[in-house]
This record gives structure tokens, sequence and C-alpha cells, in this order.
């Protein structure tokens, strides 16, 4: 199966993919409202840890998709779809402000690595995108140092998100 044939798949067959994204919301309101003042104590910011895991993976991946889109592919957003475009992104924004109504992100484990990875993909497309745009004509344009920094600079970037990501507290 590919990308492609899975994504269709969601489109035909909708209500699995919005129960999905609307259960983890629900989840954490619920969560909210019944361990009300108790989200640093372990279960709860075990099951923020989870919920968050849950919708930030596949929202972080669906603003991948939609900036690869957008920018590589040339897409028109009136093509966009919003089962595996946008639903993730606003169940992904929503939980997040869910959660930290009742907890401290700092206090729910693996937290930091969320960052690390959006860090780490973000540096990733901006280097695709720079090499992308930049043709081998173009880049003779420039002084070679220019063009050293930036790649050193991206390279720094990765490097960042990557220690984030897989950094011990």
């Amino acid at each position: 199966m590919t990308l492609r044939e899975f994504f269709q798949f969601l489109a035909q067959h909708p209500a699995w993919i919005l129960v999905f994204f609307l259960m983890i919301p629900l989840t954490a309101l619920l969560a909210g409202w019944m361990g009300k003042g108790e989200g640093h104590i372990t279960p709860w910011k075990q099951l923020y840890s989870v919920l968050i895991y849950l919708v930030c993976v596949p929202g972080i991946f669906a603003v991948t998709l939609s900036v690869y889109l957008f920018l590589f592919e040339r897409r028109s957003i009136f093509d966009t779809d919003i089962y595996t475009q946008v639903l993730p992104i606003f169940s992904m924004v929503g939980t997040l402000l869910i959660i930290r109504k009742n907890v401290d992100f700092d206090q729910i484990p693996g937290f930091g690595k969320i960052w690390g990875l959006i860090w780490m993909i973000a540096a990733v497309l901006v280097l695709m995108w720079f090499v992308d745009r930049t043709h081998i004509y173009a880049i003779s344009f420039l002084p070679f140092q220019y063009v050293f920094l930036i790649f050193i600079a991206m390279l720094l970037l990765i490097r960042f998100g990557w220690s984030k990501m897989f950094a011990k507290k």
C-alpha cells in the first residue's frame, strides 16, 4: 500500500479519521476535568504524554506534507484534503491548548523530544527548499563562503533538533 492509497482509503472512510482526531481532544478535556489541578501527578502526566504523541505525530506529518505539497509539488490550496491535512493540525492545536490549561509542558515526559522533531523536520525542509530553488547556476553567482555558511547553519539546526529529540533529562 502506498501513501497515496492510504490517503484514498481515509478519504473513502472518513469516520475512522474523524473518530480518532475528535476522541483525542475529548479525552484531554475529560482528563482535565477529572484531574483538575493534578496534571503534574504521574498517572495524569503519562496520559497527557500519550495523548500528545498520538496527536502531534500525525499533526507534524500533516504540516510537513502540506508544506511539501505547496512548495515542491506546487499544489493548489484548493486541493487540500480536509481529513488528512487540516483536521490533524486543528486536533493537535486544540489538544495542546486543552492540556496546557491543566499541566505545564515541562512536566510532561518526552515533550522536549516533540519540539526537537519539529526543529529537525523544519531544518530539513528549509535545506531541501534551498537546494531545490538554487540550481547549480544560481549557486555559482553566490560567493562560496555564503553557500558554505548557509549549509553549516542548516546542519547546525538539524543537529540542534536531533539533540533536542534524543536528549536525556
